[in-house]
C-alpha cells in the first residue's frame, strides 16, 4: 500500500473516531467508552484532561459565518475549575457560553462537559479569517480558573457528514440576487406622456397662430 494511501486511511479512521468518542462522552462521563484515550487532539495538565479537539467551520467553503470549537473538558480534581477563556491562535478569543446560557462554562469536580452540539456549552468564533483553513491543524488554549492554560493542537474539520450535529448552529444562506429597473414606473408614466403632450399642444399652438396671420394678411 503506498504511502499517501496510508495517510488517507489513517485520517479517516482519525475522523470516524473522533466523532464517536464525541457522542459517547455525551452519555456522561461514568461511560465506559469516555476512557478511551484517542490519539489525537487531546493533552492533560495536572487534573484537567482536554479530548476530541476540533474547530468546525462551516459546510459551504464559501459562505462567511462563524466556526466553534468542540471539545470534552474532564476535570478529576477535587474542586470545580470555570473556563476562562478559549483562544485560537491566530484568531482570538471564542465566545464561551454555558449550557443554559448564563454564567462562566463550569467543569465540575469530578465530571466533565461537552463543547459543541445541540443543547451543550459552546465556543463560538464569531468572524474566523482565511487562516482557518480546513484539513489544518490549529493551536488552541482552553484558560483554567486553577490549572491555568492548556494547549493542543486541533484538526479544522467543515461541519458536515458526521460533524453536521457539532458544527455552528448560525449558517448563513445564500445571498439573493435582483436586478432593480433602469426607470421606475412613475418615471416611465408620468414623464413620457407629458413631454409628448407638451409638444403636441405647441404644434397646435404654432398652427392656429400661422392660419390667423395667413388671414389677416389676406384680409389686407
Amino acid at each position: 500500500m503506498s504511502s499517501s494511501l496510508r495517510r488517507g486511511s489513517l485520517a479517516a479512521a482519525v475522523i470516524a473516531f473522533s466523532i464517536a468518542s464525541l457522542a459517547a462522552c455525551g452519555a456522561g462521563s461514568d461511560a465506559q467508552t469516555s476512557e478511551i484515550k484517542p490519539d489525537n487532539a487531546a493533552t492533560s495538565v495536572g487534573v484537567i484532561k482536554v479530548q476530541n479537539a476540533l474547530v468546525i467551520t462551516q459546510p459551504d467553503v464559501k459562505a462567511t459565518g462563524p466556526a466553534v470549537v468542540s471539545a470534552t473538558l474532564y476535570n478529576n480534581g477535587t474542586t470545580d475549575q470555570t473556563v476562562d477563556s478559549i483562544k485560537v491562535e491566530g484568531e482570538g478569543t471564542a465566545e464561551v457560553k454555558a449550557a443554559d446560557g448564563k454564567g462562566k462554562l463550569t467543569v465540575p469536580a469530578g465530571g466533565s462537559v461537552v463543547l459543541g452540539g445541540k443543547g451543550n456549552a459552546s465556543a463560538v468564533l464569531s468572524s474566523p479569517s482565511q487562516t482557518v483553513l480546513n484539513g489544518s491543524v490549529q493551536k488552541l488554549t482552553f484558560a483554567f480558573s486553577e490549572t491555568g492554560d492548556v494547549s493542543l493542537g486541533a484538526f479544522v474539520v467543515p461541519a458536515e457528514s458526521y460533524f453536521s450535529d457539532w458544527g455552528p448552529s448560525d449558517i448563513p444562506s445564500a445571498p439573493a440576487t435582483s436586478s432593480a429597473p433602469a426607470t421606475s414606473p412613475s418615471e416611465s408614466a408620468t414623464g413620457s406622456p407629458s413631454a409628448s403632450a407638451s409638444e403636441g399642444q405647441a404644434g397646435t399652438n404654432a398652427s392656429s397662430s400661422a392660419t390667423a396671420t395667413a388671414s389677416a394678411s389676406a384680409g389686407q
